[in-house]
């Protein structure tokens, strides 16, 4: 494989799930990368998941930052100007008019922050966070004249370069190991993965990759501006056990019967016509997401023999 030369970009919190897929395809596309992550004085972290990327050794640097001292990402950032900030779904779906699900949400809609402190539902400060950090993100860029575009994704499925089993793909996955006969799974890993499957019930996705070609498109386009969701799919639950039953039958996959009397909210689709219609396209389905998790999830399990892979 070959690598030109696009110019240089920085992505921060490199070590993350979507952060190193997005180093692993900037380098592919010939960008020299600067990426930052946490401070480790006793260099204890593997980070060989970043340093042995193709292009990795000519065209990556990596830099010590800490978000308690923002000054300490200077080094990394100085001579970018346009920024890429990622979101979450989290600050559109949770107003306190949601129950309507027949909704498509566009980049309009914003998590209702006084209706989430009424209500506590699961993950209220995460999303409280997210909403409230997005806004001042557009709020400063507006006041300061700062080239930026935010990204709203909802659950981000697919393969991963990091060697930690990522959060929405854990959840994604719910349905498998909730099925799961391991002895070594506690019921606290039962009521768990109960926990996360509500969020399957109506569940919009995207696959990582698209994800991030959307991050590289929208720093690249010249006249993006602003808010666009990034959501390529909406399936339910009863969809979602259909193909892994169908694709995997060597998983103990739930009965969507089973699922009959489960209380959950179903959560309104998210619309991308935004994105779209600036021009990009999705090249991933469903059961490309879920192909692509599993496989990693089993090769990861041979290489590092945790529990946490117990596909």
């Amino acid at each position: 494989m070959e690598f030109g030369d696009k110019g240089s970009v920085c992505v921060t919190g490199g070590t993350g799930f979507i952060a190193s897929w997005m180093i692993k395809l900037l380098l592919e596309q010939g960008y020299s990368v600067h990426t930052t992550i946490r401070p480790d004085p006793e260099n204890r972290r593997d980070i060989s998941f970043l340093t042995t990327l193709a292009g990795a050794n000519e065209k990556l640097r990596i830099f010590r930052a800490d978000l308690s001292d923002p000054d300490s990402f200077d080094a990394g950032i100085e001579g970018f100007k346009k920024v890429v900030y990622t979101s979450s779904s989290a600050a559109v779906w949770y107003y306190s008019g949601r129950q309507d699900v027949d909704v498509m949400m566009d980049e309009s809609f914003w998590t209702d922050i006084d209706f989430l402190r009424e209500t506590k539902p699961y993950g209220t400060s995460y999303a409280i966070s997210k909403t409230s950090t997005e806004r001042a993100a557009l709020e400063f860029a507006a006041q300061h004249g700062l080239d930026l575009v935010t990204i709203v994704p909802p659950l981000v499925v697919g393969p991963f370069v990091c060697p930690k089993l990522p959060g929405s793909v854990h959840c994604s996955l719910a349905p498998i190991l909730l099925g799961s006969q391991n002895p070594d799974v506690s019921m606290d890993h039962h009521q768990n993965q109960q926990v996360l499957i509500s969020y399957l019930v109506n569940a919009s996705m995207v696959h990582v990759d698209d994800l991030s070609r959307a991050h590289i498109f929208l720093l690249e386009h010249p006249t993006a501006r602003g808010r666009y969701i990034c959501s390529s799919h909406t399936i339910t639950l009863e969809n979602i056990l259909q193909i892994l039953s169908t694709k995997y039958p060597e998983f103990s996959i739930p009965k969507a019967e089973s699922f009959a009397d489960f209380e959950a909210a179903k959560l309104p689709g998210l619309s991308s016509r935004r994105l779209l219609d600036t021009g990009l396209k999705f090249n991933y389905g469903v059961e490309d997401m879920y192909d692509g998790a599993i496989k990693c999830c089993k090769e990861k399990k041979k290489a590092f023999s945790s529990k946490i892979f117990t596909i």
